[in-house]
């Protein structure tokens, strides 16, 4: 296939994938919302023996809300179900992986060693940690739910760690978000959906909704609830190269999930804790400056000299031919490498003027965070870094 024909294929997958994502992502978070705020169901109600009820007010009118089991009531046509959106995105972020990583050329899916091993190792974590957590949840958490979570956290954790060994970081922060959003979708596929089917044929039968079966259901809908602000974070984590560069990405992971998972804790609660604000403003203020910290370390480490410095800036034309070498191949309007496409990013190199106005960008990307050239593919040297290292500084 030929790169402007994978290059809208990507476009086309990418575009399904987020407009799906927002539509399960908002439906997840109103049903949570609504379930904390339901109130004692009012004289009104239409259904016996109603769980709660609510009124909303959007979109220039009133919606009266009522959550029940159909208790002896009959099965209401049409009954509108949420499960295309969580299908559709799920598919269409398999095809990304396709088409970005598992068809080779468009990013690097490991720094060295063989392709088809890291499409072996990204597919199998995503399947593995899924075969993990459902097995955990039908065997351990009916008894144990507490044992259960404290397993399959350990798990997932053990998994993405091994993920940032054979992966290049990129790839490995996406796939750590695949992984987890499998988890999610397997939850609707296998737990949710089933539940509903259930539900529905027992009250079709006229035996009203079980609320056991229902608990089921929510049980883990309540998981992807809590995996909803992780799964964002590690999807948007591609665009920044500081993140997944870390040599100790681990703790980088380790500090968006923990972030995410509590700022979604926090607004689960706030109903029922009156200080949430207070609680909600540190998780953010505590996560940004817990991956400041780690980041600003990093930094420092990677941009400090291992040798003698030499005097004074190089001559340009050196820092040049380093860029024409190891950078133009990609970054031009003519590059010689296609994999990326033309100019990567609108990024070219082919004049002074062009090079100069990059001087920074070119210092974190090929100094600090040394993510530049990708996977060295290019064959950049630890004294060409240091040249441009030199050029560069503020």
């Amino acid at each position: 296939m030929s790169g402007s024909a994978l290059e809208l294929l990507d476009l086309f997958t990418r575009w399904v994938h987020v407009i799906s994502g927002i539509m399960w992502i908002g439906n997840s978070l109103l049903f949570n919302w609504l379930d904390r705020n339901l109130e004692n169901p009012s004289g009104t109600s239409r259904t016996p023996r109603p769980v709660g009820t609510i009124w909303l007010l959007h979109s220039g009118g009133f919606y009266y809300v009522e959550k029940t089991l159909l208790d002896g009531a009959p099965l209401p046509k049409p009954l509108h179900w949420f499960k295309w959106q969580a299908y559709s995105t799920w598919w269409s972020g398999a095809g990304l992986l396709l088409v970005v990583y598992y068809l080779g050329g468009r990013a690097l899916l490991v720094d060295s060693g063989s392709h088809l091993g890291g499409v072996a190792w990204g597919a199998g974590a995503m399947v593995g940690a899924w075969l993990f957590y459902e097995a955990v949840q039908r065997l351990v958490a009916p008894k144990a739910p507490r044992i259960a979570a404290v397993a399959w956290v350990l798990g997932l954790a053990s998994i993405a760690l091994v993920l940032l060994q054979t992966l290049n970081g990129r790839a490995a922060f996406l796939h750590v978000g695949a992984m987890l959003g499998t988890i999610m979708v397997g939850n609707v596929v296998f737990t949710i959906v089933p539940s509903q089917r259930e539900l529905v044929a027992s009250v079709a039968e006229g035996r009203g909704g079980d609320p056991a079966v229902s608990d089921r259901a929510k049980r883990v809908s309540i998981h992807n609830n809590y995996f909803t602000f992780p799964v964002l974070a590690l999807m948007v984590s591609a665009h920044f190269p500081a993140l997944y560069s870390y040599r100790q990405s681990w703790l980088v992971l380790g500090l968006l999930i923990l972030g995410g998972v509590t700022a979604r804790h926090v607004l689960n609660i706030r109903f029922s804790f009156p200080r949430w604000r207070l609680a909600l403003g540190g998780t953010i203020v505590g996560s940004v400056a817990g991956l400041y910290a780690v980041l600003q370390l990093g930094a420092n480490a990677a941009a400090r000299p291992t040798g003698p410095t030499p005097l004074g800036p190089p001559d340009f034309a050196e820092v040049r031919h380093i860029i024409d070498r190891r950078c133009g191949t990609c970054h031009s309007a003519q590059p010689s490498d296609l994999s990326f496409g033309v100019a990567p990013g609108g990024v070219r190199y082919d004049t002074a003027e062009e090079i100069l106005s990059y001087a920074a960008r070119i210092r974190e990307r090929a100094v600090v965070t040394r993510t530049m050239p990708p996977g060295n593919k290019t064959g950049m040297t630890d004294v060409e870094r240091e040249t441009l290292g030199r050029w560069s500084a503020p």
